[in-house]
């Protein structure tokens, strides 16, 4: 299961929450019926000594019990929705009233995830990725190459802007297509403005949307949390680095704008090696070049990532300011 287990937990307490719900509602009818219609109360209490009885005739022999007692308890159930209805209450007011009717708010149907179930996680998902919104907007339908020029060489590869972004847009589909089965990272890099976080958030909504963990995060933030993780003693704080050792993937965007220190160097160094070696998937893009990446973090941190991830490169023009000459 894509699911981590803190975050299958946090599913299963919604569906104890919705338990209690229908319990609770369940109680509140019973007392109120009990309260208006007596002989309802009266009626439930000779079923109970109803089953009681039939049970004890049948283990002495009497072959006539299980008859009598599907006929007594026949009319009595007749009665009590004779009863209700009378009273004005729908036939199933002294029923649980399932949020899903397919499991019983159990989460799953003949031993597989119900569809309430898979909608949760991708719900929980959603919200845990910090990407709840922008992804509604930024996916693979949404990428548009016209913003890309055949035009514009960049002077280190010799290849245009609108190659380069082809190329880019290719090895995030395939990055998708075999993720599970396939260990993988990226580092997407190139100027400001030439679609890098575009397309981290595609291949989030994608995978979301299959159901695996994914935590995005910026630079800042994820330092924040390394911090946190190392020295706060708040539980929350501390779960938060938790999710950033469980997911399945980690995207870590606008590396570089960050406050860079002797720890940030450290933790970054530390948090993607301990997931290179876990073979868990890590993305990040960043407006450094390779070289000011290896003087920053370090040339035994540079390493790990030019030998355990895809470099893709994205250069051009700056398509926030093309977006605003176009309208």
């Amino acid at each position: 299961m894509a699911l981590t287990n803190s975050q299958y937990d946090a599913i299963m307490r919604i569906y104890e929450q919705k338990h209690l719900r229908t319990h609770d509602r369940l109680t509140r009818h019973y007392s109120e019926i009990y309260k208006k219609i007596p002989r309802i109360r009266e009626i439930d209490e000779e079923i109970s000594h109803l089953g009681v009885a039939g049970a004890k005739a049948l283990i002495d022999g009497n072959a006539d019990a299980p008859a009598r007692f599907r006929e007594r308890l026949h009319a009595l159930r007749d009665e009590k929705q004779a009863l209700l209805a009378g009273s004005g209450y729908p036939s199933d007011y002294l029923e649980p009233s399932y949020e899903c009717p397919d499991c019983q708010d159990t989460g799953y149907l003949d031993g597989r995830k119900c569809r309430c179930f898979q909608k949760a996680e991708i719900d929980l998902l959603y919200t845990q990725s910090n990407l709840q919104d922008i992804l509604e907007s930024e996916n693979f339908s949404s990428f548009r190459m016209d913003y890309y020029s055949s035009d514009f060489i960049d002077p280190v590869s010799g290849k245009s802007s609108l190659d380069m972004a082809k190329e880019a847009l290719h090895v995030c589909r395939s990055f998708v297509d075999s993720f599970g089965s396939k260990f993988q990272n990226l580092l997407i890099y190139g100027n400001t403005g030439v679609g890098k976080t575009f397309l981290t958030h595609c291949i989030a909504r994608e995978l979301m949307d299959h159901i695996h963990s994914v935590i995005y995060v910026t630079s800042s933030q994820l330092f924040d949390i390394l911090g946190s993780r190392e020295f706060d003693t708040d539980p929350e704080k501390r779960q938060a680095g938790a999710l950033l050792d469980e997911c399945e993937l980690l995207i870590i965007d606008d590396l570089g704008t960050e406050l860079t220190n002797s720890f940030t160097v450290s933790q970054l160094f530390i948090c993607l090696n301990d997931r290179i070696l876990q073979k868990k998937s890590t993305i990040i893009s960043t407006n450094l070049s390779l070289n000011e990446i290896k003087s920053i973090y370090s040339e035994r941190t540079f390493s790990r990532i030019s030998s355990n991830y895809r470099l893709l490169k994205l250069a051009g023009d700056d398509i926030r300011i093309k977006k605003k000459l176009m309208k």
